[in-house]
């Protein structure tokens, strides 16, 4: 397969995913992988006959009898991976300031209509956000200059002018649009980051140097007056490549641009200051060398009313003790948590009922459990019982989470387990079961566990991150929602001395790259409503047009893997409504963990969620 490292670098693995999934078997073929799981009642997707552009299939000479291009689809994916890839260095340059280089871009007789250069007031939106329009310079119409805004095919579908107001129509040259971006620039103090980054991509087979597309940007930093600001658009552009060098926009035109502004700051970073940062071993070298989960706890280790931290890392676990100043004191040597094996999730649960938080470690390899002997030994140090307390069970442990299922008083503990992901691939990208079963130790009392997934009907093996617990339909027990990764999500209803998955007739069998999962009452309606951390990709949503229709139902299943987090609402009668995407969208990226936090004090639940994946030297190499 062509160019196939050079693909890696801006697709994600779950654009490769995506497509792997796809139901066509080309799929599997073009990109060289097997284990691709094709959907029911795959259909070809024919290529346009015209010599006009061409987002999936070919010419009719491309094709093969009543079937779908393969190699036009490569090639098509091929050009569009390159024309992502010079965005973002692009993207650098911009943030770089560096308009000599912004300039390699963008070529001379470029065609940018109505370039908004000129910020407007801020206006109030809600709390502390505020809204800062952008604006064209005023000019003489000029309307046979029209390229810009067809750049995408006529109008590009539904334009929205959104907040770039002024003449959209007057020809701004290469000079003069560099000078409006300076401009731009220059109303930020600071720039953290800026993305441009391709929705949608069009090559004409003809001429597949030339592209036409929808390129969706933001910039955020600070402004002039120090407020931290968020620049977002989107762009209608033409593009052209001349043999090595790289892709350049002939032509630009604004559908969308508009700045949010924070008119204070709510958080600071304060990990070095406050004692709790680390340095980590470079992915793929020592310990650092796979894909594996960690997460972190809280709890008050040494009872002195503060809240501690235990931080699982590839090399070792952390605790930092809390001191009461706004720093922590690192003790991962002296309480003995540095030398237990390094694990992924983390929960402190008391255990044995003596009054102090002991801690219980997921892992790849041994589960564990360190007690904390702060009772009765007034030391904050915690000593390996997992033999002893029967947990020293081997799985691929990714999440733990408490709570007393069986209602004897007794704090019981799940583990979400995976796979060895690379050595072992699921069996399917959506409804896979060749994970590892899910552990479940019920607590028997006098400090000793029993291993009971099976028994009671939650040794869920569809590649699980995280398990969350909840009473979600008020009867008095706790139930579980399980968020997999390659499989559908679960949610366990607990029946007494069992539980029964009714994620199905409930609403909530996300089938989206689960990799978290909280309850909260986001509308303050008494109920316990449900959040899942998933995954989304520009690069997935993009070959995903390419390949179906909205209308087909395979469509729908595979754009939900890509579209991001949902959010489904406790309808009170034991069924859930998603309404992702009514409260705006919760395209979160590469997402994990997370969940809900009432952050400003308002009253009302809002919701973090963590994202990223391994960065390279570049914004490529991710």
């Amino acid at each position: 397969m062509r160019n196939q490292a050079g693909r890696l670098r801006e697709w994600t693995p779950l654009a490769i995913m995506v497509l792997l999934g796809a139901c066509i078997g080309m799929a599997t073929a073009a990109l060289g992988l097997s284990r691709a799981q094709p959907a029911q009642g795959a259909t070809a997707v024919k290529a346009p006959t015209s010599a006009g552009a061409a987002s999936a299939g070919g010419t009719p000479s491309e094709l093969s009898s009543g079937g779908f291009s393969k190699d036009w689809l490569e090639t098509v994916e091929d050009l569009s991976e390159g024309f992502a890839n010079d965005l973002l260095d692009l993207s650098v340059a911009v943030r770089d300031r560096d308009i000599e280089a912004i300039g390699r871009y963008v070529t001379e007789d470029l065609d940018a209509p109505g370039f908004p250069s000129r910020h407007g007031p801020t206006e109030p939106v809600v709390k502390w956000i505020s809204r800062r329009s952008w604006l064209a310079p005023a000019s003489p119409s000029d309307a046979q200059h029209g390229e810009a805004r067809d750049a995408a095919g006529g109008d590009g579908g539904r334009r929205d002018t959104g907040s770039a107001r002024g003449s959209a129509s007057k020809r701004t040259g290469r000079t003069e649009f560099l000078e409006r971006l300076r401009e731009v620039l220059d109303h930020f103090s600071e720039i953290e980051d800026v993305r441009f980054k391709v929705k949608k991509a069009d090559f004409e087979p003809a001429h597949p140097d030339r592209a036409r597309g929808l390129v969706a940007f933001f910039m955020i930093g600070r402004d002039g007056e120090g407020r931290r600001e968020w620049l977002t658009g989107k762009l209608q552009v033409a593009a052209v490549k001349g043999g090595e060098g790289p892709w350049r926009l002939r032509a630009i035109a604004v559908d969308s641009m508009e700045s949010k502004t924070a008119e204070a700051d709510l958080f600071s970073e304060v990990g070095l200051p406050a004692g709790l940062s680390a340095t980590l071993p470079t992915f793929g070298t020592g310990a650092n060398g796979g894909f594996v989960y960690h997460g972190a706890a809280v709890a008050d280790v040494n009872g002195d009313g503060l809240l501690d931290l235990a931080v699982t890392g590839p090399d070792q676990n952390y605790l930092y003790i809390n001191e009461g100043n706004g720093k922590f004191r690192d003790e991962s040597a002296s309480s003995m948590i540095r030398f237990a094996p390094p694990g992924t999730g983390a929960v402190f649960v008391d255990y044995d009922n003596d009054g102090d938080e002991d801690l219980f470690l997921a892992a790849v390899g041994t589960q564990i459990l360190l007690e904390n002997r702060w009772i009765p030994d007034h030391k904050v140090q915690f000593v390996d019982v997992s033999e002893k307390a029967g947990v020293a069970i081997p799985a691929i442990g990714f999440g733990a989470s408490v709570a007393d299922v069986n209602g004897d008083g007794l704090p019981d503990i799940y583990v979400a387990c995976y796979n060895r992901y690379g050595v072992v691939m699921p069996n399917s990208w959506e409804q896979a079961t060749n994970g590892t079963p899910n552990l479940l130790f019920i607590n028997q009392g006098r400090g000793v566990f029993r291993e009971s997934a099976k028994q009671w009907g939650v040794d869920d093996s569809r590649w699980s991150y995280a398990g969350a617990f909840a009473d979600f339909d008020g009867d008095g027990d706790q139930d579980l929602y399980v968020a997999n990764d390659f499989g559908e999500d679960a949610l366990f209803r607990n029946d007494g001395d069992h539980f029964t998955d009714i994620a199905a007739q409930a609403g909530v069998k996300d089938a989206g790259f689960g990799m978290g999962a909280a309850w909260g009452d986001f509308n303050n309606d008494g109920r316990l409503d449900l959040h899942v951390t998933n995954m989304s990709s520009t690069a997935g949503n993009r070959i995903l047009k390419r390949l179906y229709p909205e209308s087909r139902a395979d469509r729908k299943v595979l754009s939900h893997q890509a579209g991001g987090n949902s959010l489904y609402e406790n309808l009170g009668d034991g069924t859930f409504r998603e309404v992702s995407a009514e409260v705006g969208g919760l395209t979160g990226g590469w997402a994990y963990g997370g969940g809900f936090v009432d952050f400003d004090n308002d009253g009302w639940e809002d919701l973090y969620s963590p994202n990223g994946f391994i960065s390279g030297k570049s914004m490529k190499d991710t």
